[in-house]
């Protein structure tokens, strides 16, 4: 999608837009939006100093998001090399900062150790290179991403597919815009100083999805509790984002 259009449309943000240029694109494809209640207590021990944990009609949320990039642009130049197509699974959960609403990740797992290095040591974000696979037949995509550390699986493997030919925008107000709608996102470093990165996009594209999670075990090794099935499930066949550089707080 070209830039300008994406910069012309900024009424949808729940947040101001934010100053200064942007330097990097990603174009993010086929992503599944998978939701899920938690206890407050369970996700406090991981909310940074600085950062408040955001409730939803008195509950916390997390979210999985397995998706691929492609391609990934610094702004004005080609293609970074090797890095430019990867693929990408997160877990997040959602906070605020002196009441700017964004995500706060628990993990990024990706590909590409050379995307992990960097956004670990520039980035400050807690990046973890997996051996994953997806394959995409039509419109189901079965992801698998795969990690060990200190003889522990932290795997999510599932197949999903959209179950509506249409796309749809979440309405303010609901529970589905709170979980999506987000154009910043927090991270600390070791020392526990804040930083935020604000991103930009199109209202987000989202259709109405099914998943068969085969095995997870990826939230649970990071200590998070919740049913093995997820309460919300979208789709989204693709978003072009822009990002801004990191900034401390």
């Amino acid at each position: 999608m070209n830039n300008r259009t994406i910069l012309q449309h900024t009424d949808h943000r729940p947040i101001p837009f934010p100053e200064g240029p942007w330097i990097m694109k990603q174009v993010w494809r086929n992503l599944l939006f998978a939701h899920w209640p938690v206890q407050e207590a369970d996700l406090l021990p991981f909310i940074p100093s600085g950062l408040n944990l955001q409730l939803f009609e008195g509950r916390p949320w997390i979210s999985v998001s397995p998706f691929l990039i492609d391609p990934l642009r610094l702004r004005g130049l080609p293609p970074v090399p090797f890095t430019r197509r990867m693929l990408e699974l997160n877990v997040r959960t959602y906070t605020e900062y002196r009441g700017k609403p964004g995500v706060l990740f628990f993990t990024l797992e990706a590909s590409n150790p050379l995307a992990v290095q960097a956004a670990r040591t520039i980035g400050h974000l807690p990046y973890h290179h997996a051996r994953m696979n997806a394959n995409f037949s039509d419109s189901t995509v079965s992801y698998q991403s795969t990690r060990h550390k200190h003889k522990q699986e932290a795997e999510f493997k599932a197949r999903y597919s959209p179950i509506s030919s249409s796309t749809f925008q979440a309405q303010p107000g609901s529970l589905l815009h709170w979980l999506t709608e987000r154009y910043c996102l927090y991270t600390a470093d070791a020392k526990g100083q804040l930083y935020s990165v604000d991103i930009h996009h199109l209202p987000w594209p989202l259709q109405e999805a099914r998943i068969e999670i085969q095995n997870n075990t990826l939230t649970p090794f990071l200590g998070l509790q919740h049913d093995p099935e997820p309460s919300i499930v979208t789709f989204s066949e693709r978003l072009d984002v822009l990002i801004w550089p990191q900034r401390k707080l």
